[in-house]
């Protein structure tokens, strides 16, 4: 089993640790990092990546131990008999997606910074808009005082949550809602890490920054 200490390490350094032993062809992994935001951004990527997951603490060290999921053999499975064809189908129609080359950065809790109080209803207006579209971004990365407008009393919350239904990512910095002592209130998307947004928004044919 390879063993991942990173106790103490700053974000994004527990995931991006993480992932270099998973590229290395680790199955086996025990984990080991301080803080409930690296343990939930770490645990994500290893489901991600088809693992099973157990999460201990032991007085602020939290430990994940991991392994490959085990698929049932196919030999395990009952004999069948053989069954007619099923009658031709009309193709269901295709299901609208998030457009593949827009990810949208978010750096604070208002549009422009002269007047606050317009800046906070320009915004609003922004997100109601994006989540009208048939074809919503990818992903909306929210950071700095952006993260402010997932918390569950924001006006803007309730345009991202339409936003996440219609299959946008919303991924909120961990360690901008750490600074802001705001964890517990946020009330939309997943609490992410700097190595996750950099992905998406490099991954993206196209990036909107506000």
């Amino acid at each position: 089993m390879i063993v991942v200490n990173a106790m103490g390490k700053p974000c994004p350094k527990p995931v991006a640790m993480t992932k270099a032993a998973l590229d290395k062809g680790a199955e086996e992994l025990e984990v080991l990092v301080d803080n409930p935001e690296a343990a939930t951004n770490v645990k994500r990527l290893l489901e991600d990546r088809g693992f099973r997951v157990l999460l201990q603490d032991d007085d602020g060290r939290l430990k994940l131990t991991a392994g490959k999921k085990t698929e049932p053999s196919a030999s395990a499975s009952p004999a069948r008999a053989p069954q007619a064809p099923a009658p031709a189908r009309a193709a269901p129609m295709p299901v609208p997606q998030p457009a593949e080359g827009l990810a949208v950065l978010i750096t604070g809790k208002t549009l422009g910074r002269s007047d606050e109080e317009l800046g906070e209803i320009l915004v609003k207006g922004f997100l109601g808009a994006l989540s009208q579209l048939a074809l919503p971004p990818r992903t909306v990365a929210l950071m700095n005082e952006g993260v402010k407008l997932a918390l569950f009393d924001s006006s803007s919350c309730d345009h991202l949550k339409n936003l996440e239904r219609k299959g946008t990512n919303i991924l909120v910095c961990g360690t901008c809602v750490n600074h802001f002592g705001i964890v517990d209130s946020v009330g939309v998307g997943v609490i992410s890490n700097m190595l996750e947004i950099v992905e998406a928004l490099n991954g993206a044919g196209r990036i909107l920054s506000l």
